[in-house]
C-alpha cells in the first residue's frame, strides 16, 4: 500500500473517516482479559480484525502498550485483567547505571510477540493500513529513570539523560524497522512525557531523537504518526514539527481547534475526544454530543482527522464506541 497516496486521500476526503486509538476494548469482543491479550499474538491479531470488521476506521492501530519496551530494559510492570499495563519502579538512578545499560535485542520480552501479532493482523485486515504502536524515546527514558527524576536530571544530569536517550532510540529504531520489515504500513510513536517539557528542553531531549527515527523509517510505504497527549503540547509546535513526522495525534488536554490553527496544513492532525470521561465513563448520548461538538469546531480544516484523545480504555462500553462512529457518519452524511 502506498502510504503517500493514503495520506493524500485522507487529506482530500470531504467525508472523513476516523482513526481512534482503539485496540484494548477488543477484549470485550473476544471475552478475554487484558492479561490474556498482551500475552497472545493470536488474540491481538484477532482483536484488530474484529475491530476492523465492526468499525469503519481509516486505519487499524495496534495496542499502545507503553510498558513493553521498558520491560525489555528490565523494568517491572503491573498487569491486571482490565487495565492497560503500567511500569512500576525505576531501572536507572545514577549516571553509571545509564552507562552500563544494555540495549536489548528486538524480540526480547514481549516485543517478538507484538511483532508477530502485526504480522498475523496483516493477513486478516487487508482493506486499510495497519499501524504498530511504540513508545517514544523520552517517554521510554522516563519510565526507566522515573518521570520525576528525569525531569530533574534534564537540568542536573543532562549527560545521563542523553546516554539513556541514545540507547532508547537505538532500540526503538531497530524495533520499528522490524515492524516495517514484516509489512506494517506505519507506526504511532507515543511521546506523552515530552508534553511536560519546556520548548527548550523538548528541543534538546525529545524532538532530535524522534527525528532520527523518522528520517530512518518514513518513506512512500511507511508513515509515522507522532502522539503527544501532554497538557503543554500547544506551546511546543516548532519542536513538534522538528520531528519531521507526517501526522500528529493529540490528547484531550488541549483545545484541538487552537492546535489546528498553529499546525501547517500539510500534516494530518488527529484527536481528541476524551477517552476516559467520554468513551469510558460517558453514555452514547454524551459521546455523540462530544463528537459532534469536536467535528463542528474542527472540520473546516482539511487536515483534521477525528479520533480519540488517547488509547480508549479496555472496559469502555462498546455502545459508547459505536456512538462515536455513528456521530462521525452523521456529521459527514455517510
Amino acid at each position: 500500500m502506498n502510504m503517500k497516496q493514503w495520506f493524500s486521500d485522507m487529506m482530500q476526503a470531504e467525508k472523513k473517516k476516523s482513526i481512534p486509538v482503539l485496540s484494548f476494548p477488543s477484549i470485550q469482543l473476544q471475552n478475554i482479559t487484558v492479561r490474556e491479550l498482551i500475552s497472545s499474538s493470536d488474540a491481538q491479531a484477532s482483536g484488530m480484525a474484529a475491530i476492523a470488521k465492526r468499525c469503519p476506521t481509516a486505519a487499524a492501530v495496534s495496542m499502545m502498550d507503553l510498558s513493553v519496551e521498558a520491560e525489555c530494559f528490565g523494568a517491572q510492570i503491573r498487569v491486571t485483567d482490565d487495565e492497560v499495563p503500567t511500569v512500576i519502579g525505576a531501572v536507572l538512578s545514577e549516571p553509571e547505571d545509564a552507562d552500563k545499560l544494555q540495549v536489548p535485542a528486538v524480540g526480547s520480552g514481549r516485543t517478538g510477540l507484538y511483532v508477530e501479532a502485526i504480522s498475523k493482523a496483516l493477513k486478516l485486515v487487508t482493506d486499510r493500513p495497519i499501524f504498530a504502536g511504540v513508545i517514544g524515546p523520552f517517554s521510554l527514558a522516563g519510565r526507566l529513570m522515573d518521570m520525576t527524576e528525569i525531569m530533574v536530571n534534564c537540568y542536573e544530569e543532562p549527560e545521563m539523560v542523553h546516554t539513556t536517550l541514545d540507547k532508547a532510540t537505538q532500540f526503538l529504531l531497530a524495533y520499528i524497522q522490524e515492524y516495517k520489515k514484516i509489512g506494517a504500513h506505519g507506526v504511532v510513536i507515543a511521546e506523552p512525557a515530552a508534553g511536560l517539557l519546556s520548548p527548550e528542553l523538548c528541543g534538546e531531549f525529545s524532538s532530535p531523537y524522534i527525528r532520527k527515527i523518522v528520517d530512518a523509517v518514513e518513506d512512500d510505504d511507511f508513515l509515522v504518526i507522532y502522539h503527544n497527549c501532554g497538557p503543554a503540547v500547544a506551546k511546543l509546535v516548532p519542536q513538534l514539527l522538528e520531528t519531521g513526522a507526517s501526522a500528529f495525534h493529540f490528547g484531550n488536554a488541549i483545545d484541538l481547534l487552537e492546535m489546528l490553527k498553529q499546525m501547517p496544513d500539510d500534516v494530518l492532525v488527529m484527536g481528541n475526544v476524551d477517552p476516559v470521561s467520554s468513551f469510558r465513563n460517558g453514555t452514547p448520548e454524551s459521546v455523540r454530543a462530544d463528537t459532534l461538538n469536536l467535528l463542528g469546531r474542527c472540520s473546516e480544516y482539511k487536515n483534521f482527522i477525528p479520533s480519540s484523545g488517547c488509547d480508549i480504555p479496555p472496559v469502555s462500553p462498546w455502545a459508547n464506541i459505536d456512538a462515536f462512529f455513528a456521530a462521525v457518519d452523521e456529521f459527514y452524511g455517510a
